[in-house]
């Protein structure tokens, strides 16, 4: 489909200002739809456990790659990133899992990306990751306070905030999903949980692996 517009863009003579303005919101719906679909493959495979490689992954790492490939989104939208209070990650990075890099980066990346999409301009995004008998990692929003019921569901498919409550319109709402199938495919949680002040407190815990660079445990914040 992409390259039938190419090629209808691309005569010799000059497409009308009309053909060019649909070319281009066709591309749009066609890059949303390959999200979806990709999104569709990521929540099967974690739902039926086909997990690609054994790898040893840093919940630390993967949230510092995460918020550094979006660091033009997070300046756009004037975001404040806080990295947490400093648990075991500070001195040795205890946050140590095994499975699959590439489905546990893609929960990391999805969980900050929810962070950044349904935020306000001008908001905050607090980042903290730790071990104490477990690996964790606890991504925090402000924002308006949001009905704890709908909360629980988030980490459904196709359910979302509604945009009024987000600052966000876009996305099919299987992000957190996603999130959910990844972490109990790899024996761990996600947990949801709406902030009393306001905003959305994520977090997922993950059986620790053992690793050279784990450090003494520390508390889990509240």
């Amino acid at each position: 489909m992409r390259a039938s517009l190419d090629v209808a863009v691309a005569k010799p003579d000059p497409a009308p200002p009309q053909t060019v303005a649909l070319a281009g919101r066709l591309r749009a719906e066609l890059d949303q739809v390959d999200r979806l679909l990709d999104g569709f493959l990521t929540l099967a495979r974690a739902q039926h456990g086909t997990l690609p490689g054994h790898d040893m992954v840093s919940l630390r790492h993967a949230a510092s790659a995460a918020l550094a490939a979006r660091a033009d989104a997070i300046a756009a939208r004037n975001l404040t990133v806080d990295r947490g209070a400093a648990g075991p990650d500070a001195a040795g990075d205890g946050a140590w899992v095994a499975g699959s890099q590439t489905l546990l980066y893609r929960m990391v990346d999805n969980v900050i990306d929810n962070a950044i999409g349904h935020n306000h301009d001008g908001g905050w995004i607090r980042v903290t990751t730790g071990a104490s008998g477990f690996a964790w990692m606890i991504v925090e929003t402000g924002g308006p306070v949001l009905d704890p019921r709908l909360v629980a569901q988030l980490a459904q498919p196709f359910r979302r905030m509604a945009a009024e409550r987000t600052g966000s319109g876009q996305g099919a709402g299987l992000g957190l999903s996603i999130v959910s199938a990844i972490a109990t495919a790899h024996g761990g949680e996600l947990d949801l949980h709406a902030r009393p002040e306001g905003g959305l407190r994520v977090g997922i815990g993950l059986p620790l692996a053992a690793h050279p660079a784990y450090a003494a445990p520390a508390d889990v914040p509240a």
